[in-house]
């Protein structure tokens, strides 16, 4: 027998009515669990009675952040529809292939995006489109509804949400995400992250990506709590919020770019960080100095391990271990399994390298129209992450470095990341990243790409000489380049594709001549 869905927005409409479930800081509006309630009822019904929508159907969101995108989330669960959060950085082409792929029966989109969201409904014949903001059509349809009469019985197993995956290499594939997937994130991050009906919760990264969604957002939504969400981040917005008692916020989260950005921030030494309960941090290696940087803040981040098709927490690192094993992503959460496997498939020793599988109810059951990506990234059911880890002998997982990051030189394995969180030591540095560039003699031989902080200098002697003390050689970048900023995605990740294609071809081939 299916497990149903519960929607737990509905069911706190019930239960604690007059509570504040969302406020839109760019507008200012204020929705109580209520009256959140009530607008995803009457949205539901314009979308099945108004716009045709059936079980099954997709509704394409392109919109910066906004309380509407949970809406939209939320009314697509109580008619079966499939929520489709679409990247607000990608172009035309790009979200015409998405689009194009998982065939969305409507389009809702924000002003600010509408010239793109109109041409790629067009391209991609999509029947119907709504307009956010007051006055316009969203607003118009939500008033002009009644509430639903009945929702759809959905399980767990039904497909609630269809993510694209960033595209780091070659076409984006549409991880398909269960209401069970969502379900047992909730429950999986609830206890780690400390979520409990008195969490606040500022939500700065995008909506359209699992980070901003499922960190903690539908997790403190489960739990009854209140969410805050901030249109576009911006640091001295986010430390001005967090510092203010009025706003209440006890609950963070960001990838490592959001923690840099508001660590390099003047008002960052006079924030105040006593409210926050809970600072998360995931989707990328976390350099050590930068955790060390908040420690001395008296904010102890916890660091997690997740994707997208794994709700995505799979790994967390509680907080009272944060300090003590700095760099490790924790331990399982609780109703996940994962193993290390070398690459004939047999499980890897203790400290030994080796790509992390996952297997557990949070796991996608595949990806939207890729049976061939289906059949490679999966084992009997185990999840192939392509995440290069070690566990440590009190059972501590460190992700070293994503497998295709990793370069060869000279025979020797060499993962950025570990070359990275060195360079990070250096005051001057702003971001660093290190690839792998072809070199007849070593095959392969790293370059480190360097943003030096506004106001500091740094030269190439002194990056390779803190390199020579702290790595063995063949991990020191041979390579130097400095730019004004590293390229990265929509989530903050840095985008190594675009530095490989950029400097593919070295204008040097040894230290010196990097140096000049």
């Amino acid at each position: 027998m299916p497990v149903r869905h519960y929607d737990w927005i509905a069911h706190f409409g019930r239960r604690t009515p007059d509570k504040i479930a969302a406020v839109d800081l760019a507008s200012q509006r204020r929705l109580t669990y209520a009256q959140f309630d009530a607008r995803i009822s009457r949205l539901a019904t314009h979308l099945r009675d108004g716009l045709k929508v059936v079980r099954g159907d997709r509704v394409a969101v392109l919109a910066l952040n906004t309380t509407d995108t949970l809406e939209v989330q939320f009314a697509c669960g109580r008619i079966g529809a499939v929520f489709l959060p679409l990247n607000t950085r990608l172009t035309v082409p790009e979200l015409q292939f998405i689009v194009g792929d998982a065939s969305p029966k409507v389009m809702i989109h924000d002003g600010d995006l509408a010239e793109i969201a109109l041409t790629v409904a067009k391209l991609c014949n999509v029947s119907s489109v709504l307009l956010l903001g007051p006055g316009c059509s969203y607003e118009a349809a939500i008033a002009s509804a009644q509430p639903l009469d009945k929702a759809c019985d959905v399980t767990l197993d039904d497909i609630s949400t269809i993510m694209y995956t960033s595209g780091t290499t070659g076409r984006p594939k549409g991880a398909i995400i269960t209401h069970g997937m969502t379900f047992w994130n909730c429950v999986n991050l609830g206890g780690p992250a400390y979520i409990s009906p008195s969490s606040v919760l500022l939500t700065v990264l995008p909506l359209f990506h699992t980070g901003g969604l499922n960190c903690y957002t539908n997790p403190v939504l489960h739990a009854g709590g209140t969410v805050l969400i901030m249109r576009a981040f911006d640091p001295g917005a986010a430390l001005q919020l967090i510092s203010d008692p009025a706003q209440g916020i006890n609950v963070f989260f960001g990838v490592p770019a959001i923690y840099q950005f508001m660590a390099q921030h003047p008002a960052f030494a006079t924030s105040d960080f006593s409210q926050l309960v809970i600072g998360g941090v995931g989707g990328a290696p976390m350099p050590v100095p930068l955790l060390k940087t908040w420690e001395a803040r008296g904010v102890a981040l916890q660091q997690g391990y997740g994707m997208t098709e794994t709700s995505p927490a799979v790994l967390t690192l509680d907080r009272e271990d944060a300090v003590r094993k700095a760099g490790s992503s924790g331990k399982p959460v609780l109703h996940t399994e994962v193993r290390i496997v070398r690459p004939d498939g047999t499980d890897a020793a203790v400290g030994e390298l080796g790509e992390l599988w996952v297997k557990g109810p949070n796991i996608t059951p595949g990806y939207w129209n890729r049976p061939d990506a289906n059949s490679s990234s999966f084992t009997d059911g185990w999840l192939h992450t392509g995440d290069a880890t070690r566990i440590d002998e009190e059972g501590f997982y460190y992700i070293v470095d994503r497998w295709k990051d990793m370069y060869i030189s000279g025979g020797e394995n060499v993962y950025p990341a570990e070359v990275e969180s060195v360079l990070h030591q250096l005051p001057a540095i702003a971001e660093a990243a290190v690839i792998g560039i072809p070199n007849e003699q070593w095959g392969e031989v790293g370059m480190a790409i360097v943003a030096v902080k506004p106001g500091h200098t740094l030269a190439p002697d002194e990056i390779h000489a803190h390199c020579a003390a702290n790595l063995a050689r063949f991990k020191c970048p041979r390579l130097i380049e400095f730019v004004d900023a590293l390229p990265r995605n929509a989530t903050g990740k840095i985008h190594k594709p675009t530095l490989r294609k950029t400097f593919s071809t070295p204008k040097a081939t040894d230290s010196n001549a990097a140096a000049s």
